[in-house]
């Protein structure tokens, strides 16, 4: 995959000027391959990177010997390059190159199927996404990684620097196999250790192992933020000094250790004595780190060169396992509370349900009422102060015993034995304000419970069993709780198979459109026909739209299929017209999902376009509920849609308890009365007051009227008289596929082309 170009800005910062110098000898020296130099092979996929890092370093001498650049633009190329290359000392190697784990992959085959052990390894990566974790960290012999965006030209001399001393410091000392071995294995011990205290111990144990020694030492680290440093921190004693335990470390306990240490702290330095070492780990973050160790006899040159090499690796380990740490808080903890996290809830959620404790168990999820006008009233900082608090009053009201998490937002979880995780006891603890910045915050909250005892899957499952239950709870009533019930979880289930059952019939062409013509009441002929959506699935089954629109709604289906439907309606106008039948409208139901995408515009004049549909002949019906709800954002979408030449019905009209002075200002063109309204007129005296109403309102509004749902003959004559023009029903016509359509138009003597 493509890296962000690495320029010059890349790779100086405020404080690295770069200036443009004559060609260094060590120019010359690598273009000729000269002997005496320090090989570098950089290996990245991108050029920029190549010629911004050979400008950086070109000028850079470690003993008097200049550097060589060979270069590799993918993984494979190196595999070949180094099959015949010697004397590699550094590697810079992109992470992401022919495919994500590119470089990973290089790392196995230099160190496993080349052997090349001796060689440095420096990962770099544009994408700190694709910065080495736990596996790679673990498995991989690499010697230090690093952003792209953090090399500066300072840091990369330092980087390569680093690595060349390094490099040759391991050449050195080949002869002391036995040492580099050690240290080699140790390194790799130590990085499968998991957790800063466990790789602290490790490094001493290791140290100790190196010198043949007793691990009679300390490690401590010290934080400097901005220069300014801070008191030692012991992270690891051993031997005689594990009685000076964890935690802060003052010149009263051990005035001796504690100058050592500062002494090799300040001079960022290894320090050897004839009795103790104090070893210097260099960190990043402004954190460095330093071990002490008493020894039995003065350590010898090839020691101390073991230790330097022992001490670049454990420098870059530390500060991997303590990003390690910071991962796995930051994967598992929510960072704000400090407490767990839903991916941590699922785990303890999974080891209670495969445990005996389950079946006491109860979980609750504590949805807190209105907190985003909370937010929205006195500030985000506010805001995260108060989800402070109701996690503190959560742990220490409810019990050690119980976990208490937040999974998101103002959502928290409480986990554990039922008599304590109940309703009463949960909302009992929102009577009391919460005292932020000393004001009182009255919060109410919604429970949403499952009984562990009654659930059949995982921990996730689970969730979202209590998920369900918090969202009827707060469809009943807030400041209130449901548990969550099996028929629950059957409803939702059922849904979900529809919802992938619908996907598929898409795909497979099981969804079809029929038409339901439109009559003038007066000439029964036919003005119009209504594209409806229908779905039979492979077996034969016919679902209802009532069940499966709502879910392509949900699940945002409705997109695609809306589209789909308004182009098969334009497509049959357009053959119904070449047919002779050119005076008939056609109407498209537009879900509300569908109308307010951002693109819906765009989908209707590109259907017009590519179908070549007369918009004149198009009418688009939206719901009335649709129509109420943001009319004011409703009327500038339909301002927009009119210019297009369709025109607009309102479906179901009378059911939504309509504002009349939105009405006016909505430019539709045409009223549907509700079927609910046509069966009344025949039922009772008062039956057509509603239907009258509408014909009256039509009219003096200047819109045109049809009544859907006519069944008998009495009802069309009753709406004949209160004046209403045009119906669609049973009594007319059914539903029809397309070419049931043409027969009926053909057939029908009353029905034949105007």
């Amino acid at each position: 995959m493509p890296q962000p170009s690495t320029s010059l800005d890349d790779i100086k910062d405020d404080h690295d000027d770069l200036v443009f110098l004559e060609e260094h000898p060590a120019a010359q020296a690598a273009a000729t391959g000269a002997s005496g130099v320090w090989r570098v092979m950089i290996v990245d996929d991108d050029e920029d990177v190549h010629s911004t890092t050979t400008f950086a370093l070109g000028n850079l001498d470690m003993q008097h010997r200049p550097l060589e650049f060979v270069h590799a633009y993918s993984a494979g190329q190196a595999r070949e390059l180094l099959k015949h290359e010697s004397d590699i000392a550094v590697i810079l190697l992109d992470v992401v190159m022919e495919q994500d784990d590119a470089g990973l992959h290089l790392v196995r085959y230099i160190r496993e199927t080349l052997k090349l052990t001796d060689v440095r390894i420096i990962l770099r990566t544009g994408q700190p996404g694709y910065a080495p974790e736990i596996d790679a960290i673990r498995d991989f012999d690499i010697n230090d990684y690093k952003t792209k965006s953090e090399l500066t030209r300072i840091k990369l001399f330092t980087t390569v620097t680093a690595a060349i001393r390094s490099y040759e410091q391991i050449r050195a000392i080949n002869d002391s196999r036995r040492g580099l071995d050690q240290v080699v294995r140790a390194s790799t011990e130590l990085m499968a250790l998991h957790g800063v205290q466990n790789f602290a111990a490790g490094v001493l144990t290791q140290i100790a192992d190196i010198l043949c020694m007793p691990p009679n030492a300390v490690l401590c680290v010290q934080e400097c933020p901005e220069g300014l440093c801070k008191e030692l921190y012991i992270m690891s004693a051993a031997g005689s000094y594990r009685s000076l335990g964890a935690g802060r470390f003052t010149v009263q306990e051990d005035a001796t250790l504690y100058t050592a240490m500062e002494h090799s702290l300040a001079q960022r330095r290894n320090v050897y004595k004839p009795d103790a070492i104090t070893l210097f780990f260099a960190g990043k973050s402004s954190r460095d780190f330093v071990a002490y160790m008493r020894v039995t006899h003065p350590i010898s040159d090839i020691e101390e060169r073991l230790l330097e090499v022992f001490c670049s690796n454990v420098a870059v380990g530390l500060d991997n396992v303590e990003l390690v740490t910071h991962l796995h808080n930051a994967a598992f903890y929510d960072q704000l509370s400090k407490l767990p996290n839903r991916t941590r809830l699922v785990e303890i959620l999974d080891a209670t349900l495969a445990g005996p404790a389950r079946d006491d168990a109860t979980l609750s999820l504590v949805d807190l009422d209105h907190f985003a006008e909370t937010n929205d009233a006195l500030g985000h900082q506010f805001g995260d102060l108060l989800l402070v608090a109701v996690a503190a009053r959560l742990q220490s009201r409810l019990g050690q015993q119980l976990t208490v998490a937040r999974i998101g937002g103002d959502i928290f979880s409480v986990l554990g034995d039922a008599t304590a995780v109940n309703p009463v006891s949960i909302l009992a603890l929102f009577e009391t304000p919460f005292s932020i910045d000393g004001q009182d915050v009255q919060l109410s909250a919604t429970l949403g419970l499952v009984r562990l005892a009654e659930h059949d899957g995982s921990g996730a499952d689970a969730l979202k069993d209590a998920d369900i239950a918090l969202k009827r709870a707060k469809m009943q009533q807030r400041a209130g709780h449901f548990y969550f019930s099996r028929s629950m979880g059957v409803e939702i289930r059922e849904r979900v198979r529809m919802m992938h059952a619908l996907r598929t019939g898409f795909t497979k062409g099981e969804l079809f459109v029929v038409y339901q013509p439109q009559i003038d009441l007066v000439s029964r002929k036919p003005v119009g026909a209504e594209a409806l959506l229908r779905w039979q699935t492979a077996d034969g089954k016919f679902i209802s739209p009532d069940r499966f629109i709502p879910i392509a709604e949900y699940s945002g289906l409705i997109i695609d299929i809306g589209e789909w439907v308004l182009r098969s309606a334009c497509h049959e106008l357009v053959r119904l017209r070449e047919a002779g039948h050119r005076e008939l409208t056609m109407s498209i139901n537009v879900s509300q999902v569908q109308f307010r995408h951002p693109y819906f515009l765009d989908m209707l004049r590109s259907a017009l376009e590519d179908t070549r549909a007369p918009p004149e002949f198009i009418e688009l019906e939206i719901t009335e509920s649709m129509a109420m709800e943001e009319p004011d954002l409703l009327i500038k979408m339909l301002a927009q849609v009119k210019h297009t030449g369709v025109s607009i019905a309102i479906d179901d009209f009378g059911t939504g308890f309509s504002s009349l002075s939105y009405l006016q200002r909505l430019q539709v063109d045409r009223l549907k009365i509700d079927r609910a309204f046509v069966t009344e007129i025949t039922g009772s005296a008062r039956g057509s007051s509603i239907a009258e109403m509408v014909i009256q309102l039509g009219r003096n509004l200047g819109l045109s009227v049809i009544a859907e749902g006519v069944e008998d003959e009495r009802q069309a004559q009753i709406l004949q008289a209160l004046g209403c023009p045009m119906a669609q029903g049973f009594l007319f016509a059914r539903p029809m596929a397309t070419a049931a359509l043409y027969d009926w138009l053909s057939n029908d003597p009353m029905n034949r082309a105007a």
